[in-house]
């Protein structure tokens, strides 16, 4: 009598890879609509900035953050008295100022007591400034300095060329996102291309004036600064 062999038979085999293989794909997909949420969340944080400004000029006629005559026009508003002119039509300070009597700092303020956005609205408040999805602060500045340049494009088409400094009557930044969302996030509102068009990344903790990231220095586990401008 012949012993009996213990194992599996081919059929059964190929039943667990079939189960594995659609395990795998379930976590990929999964990973996948987790990235583009991300994404998306970030592609809000841009486009909801020009709301609260369109919305602020439509109440008082003036910018938040510059605005002169804060005081009489929300409950507790604060009116800059730091590094620029109130009243002068332009949003002044650095995006990630940290100084609560800057126009770019009191700019959230200014916001959320004309009830446009929800968030803290004392100066001092630990989460005062607003964070994106993964933890990164997000912030606005006039446009008028022009702090990015561009270098020409690593990818692309031959018309795609650099554009020089990043304008735009403002530029917002969000901080601390990683290469691949950065990347995905240039795709979906701007060019595709990281050192040219609207939209730029550049590295952490830049000396302000450095040129943004070619496509190809962008490190896709690496967390950068992106930068639109409006």
């Amino acid at each position: 009598m012949r012993p009996s062999q213990a194992g599996f038979t081919l059929v059964e085999i190929a039943i667990v890879l079939v189960i594995i293989g659609l395990l795998l794909g379930g976590v990929l997909k999964g990973q996948e609509l987790i990235n583009s949420a991300k994404v998306k969340n970030f592609a809000n944080d841009f486009r909801n900035i020009p709301l609260y400004i369109y919305g602020y000029q439509e109440k008082f006629r003036a910018l938040p953050g510059d605005d002169a005559a804060v005081a009489t026009h929300v409950t507790g508003g604060t009116k800059a008295t730091t590094g620029g002119t109130a009243g002068n039509g332009v949003i002044e300070g650095h995006w990630d100022s940290t100084t609560v009597s800057e126009e770019s700092y009191l700019f959230w303020q200014h916001i959320r007591l004309a009830g446009l956005a929800a968030g803290p609205t004392a100066t001092g408040d630990a989460t005062y400034l607003p964070k994106n999805a993964e933890g990164g602060i997000i912030g606005i500045e006039s446009g008028l300095s022009g702090f990015i340049g561009a270098t020409a494009a690593s990818s692309g088409p031959p018309a795609v060329a650099a554009t020089g400094a990043l304008g735009g009557s403002y530029v917002v930044c969000s901080s601390g996102i990683l290469g691949k969302f950065a990347k995905q996030l240039d795709t979906t509102m701007d060019d595709g291309v990281t050192n040219t068009g609207s939209m730029r990344v550049v590295a952490i903790g830049h000396p302000r004036g450095n040129s943004a990231l070619a496509q190809s220095a962008v490190d896709d586990q690496q967390t950068y600064i992106v930068c639109l401008s409006m």
